[in-house]
């Protein structure tokens, strides 16, 4: 018999009890001990074949970035209009206004004391260098923010412009998120299923209003009792030998029990941020969200709180969520693309500052468990335009930190002529153009899963895993 085949689990129940009865907890609060027999629940549940106990956030830089402002700068002493003729890299640092450090790339020492140069705007994610693998050179293959995008949603080449292919996410989803109310959480960011289970596809909000009115139960137009008793009636239902045989009624089934899950147990006032209670107030301070307006709620700030949120209190299994638009062409690139990316990062960093300050019921932080992903479709041109900005480039760079991750290096580089991809050595990181390859959005996938003990390449990547970027290979 199914385990939801009658009425919620028991780790329906003891999740729902948590978090009810706990609301937002404070930053560094330890876990309670309804939290940690959600935990253990879960545990007992898990669909996962891997061994480790791993969560995601996928944090999407929509637009694409300028990779000489932040994750891959050049140091203007070298790279100049003296020599622009050869290089093809102008760092156009001077024409930035207002910038910090004067617009100069700043060296950030990792905690071995080896300094790395990043950009004035990589914001307080320098202050985490440590905990975040950085990848440069790499390729997408494409000048189209569509196929940019989705190649690194999914990490496959798209057909012309359409997804093939489910998403990275849905993969992680569907390997370690069966038990979870909402196993796979995408804010305004694409997600796709073609061929993982349907508890794995992802739930689509806009922001956290969106999220409250999914989890929010509406008043019910027929007597409990009535409602009741068709539940029962459906629930009995899908235990008959035809219902059992048919994968569509199952799946139907387990669809209909989340979604009671969802809005059964109150878990939308987990997510009220703007609720005037002491644990709220301390949340909306450390992400810098606005005390009272839906406004506040669509930024990006609200969309991680919500993503920690969900991943920490059991709801959610893999997040992804979007930061504002980079796509500047134009003259605006000097005041608007450097600021919009800082503020990104800092909220990237608020994530980790508040994953590392909570406790995880199996031991360590859930920073330990948790691995977050930055990136966007592809990077700006190294040089500027005609119009004062940057257009679209092929080479990109990303970040990965967190758990699993060997945080306080760079992998790979881009060229010293036009910021080309080049290859690395995906076992030392370093540049290699005689054993290494050029790295695409596959191999941070392929790496992923090899980090939970996936070593076969079942989402058919395509591709070996970065082991450089791992703490330990298997």
């Amino acid at each position: 018999m199914s385990r939801h085949s009658k009425g919620f689990s028991r780790r329906d129940f003891l999740q729902r009890s948590a978090l009810v009865g706990a609301g937002a907890a404070a930053l560094t609060a330890a876990p309670g001990p309804f939290e940690q027999l959600a935990w253990a629940a879960g545990k007992e549940a898990g669909s996962s074949p891997a061994a480790k106990d791993r969560y995601y956030i996928f944090c999407y830089f929509a637009g694409g970035w300028d990779t000489l402002l932040a994750l891959d700068p050049r140091d203007p002493v070298k790279f100049h209009a003296g020599n622009l003729s050869v290089t093809h890299i102008e760092p156009g640092y001077e024409k930035l206004d207002d910038a910090p450090n004067g617009g100069k790339p700043t060296l950030v020492k990792n905690a071995a004391g080896k300094s790395e140069l990043f950009g004035c705007y990589i914001g307080d994610l320098a202050k985490h260098y440590d905990k975040v693998a950085v990848v440069r050179g790499m390729s997408m293959d494409t000048l189209t923010h569509e196929v940019g995008r989705r190649r690194f949603l999914t990490g496959k080449p798209p057909s012309g412009l359409l997804a093939r292919g489910s998403s990275g996410a849905t993969w992680l989803a569907s390997m370690l998120g069966k038990s979870d109310i909402i196993p796979n959480l995408a804010v305004r960011v694409e997600s796709y299923n073609v061929d993982q289970p349907n508890f794995a596809t992802g739930l689509k909000v806009g922001s956290v209003p969106d999220l409250l009115r999914s989890l929010k139960a509406d008043a019910s137009a027929m007597p409990s009792s009535v409602e009741q008793l068709i539940n029962l009636t459906l629930a009995q239902s899908a235990t008959c030998p035809q219902a059992k045989a048919s994968k569509a009624w199952q799946g139907a089934e387990v669809s209909r029990q989340k979604a009671r899950g969802m809005v059964g147990g109150g878990l939308d006032q987990t997510f009220n941020f703007q609720a005037k209670t002491p644990a709220m107030a301390k949340l909306r301070a450390h992400y810098g969200i606005g005390a009272y307006g839906s406004a506040a709620l669509a930024k990006s700030e609200a969309q991680a709180a919500m993503a920690v949120t969900a991943i920490t209190s059991g709801i959610s299994r893999v997040c992804s969520i979007q930061f504002p638009l980079l796509d500047a062409h134009f003259d605006d690139w000097a005041t608007t693309h450097g600021p919009q990316q800082q503020a990104g990062f800092n909220t990237v960093a608020r994530m980790i500052e508040d994953l590392q300050s909570r406790p995880y019921p199996g031991g360590g932080t859930w920073l330990d468990h948790t691995t977050i992903v930055g990136f966007s479709e592809f990077s700006r041109t190294s040089l500027l335009n005609q119009r004062g900005g940057r257009d679209h480039a092929l080479t990109n760079a990303c970040f990965v930190a967190g758990a699993g991750i060997k945080g306080g290096q760079v992998i790979g580089a881009s060229g010293d002529v036009a910021l080309a991809p080049t290859k690395t050595n995906l076992q030392t990181g370093e540049s290699d153009n005689s054993n290494g390859e050029v790295i695409k959005p596959e191999h941070i996938y392929r790496t992923l899963l090899h980090d939970l003990g996936v070593t076969k390449d079942v989402a058919d990547m395509r591709v070996p895993p970065i082991l450089a970027m791992l703490k330990k290979t298997t």
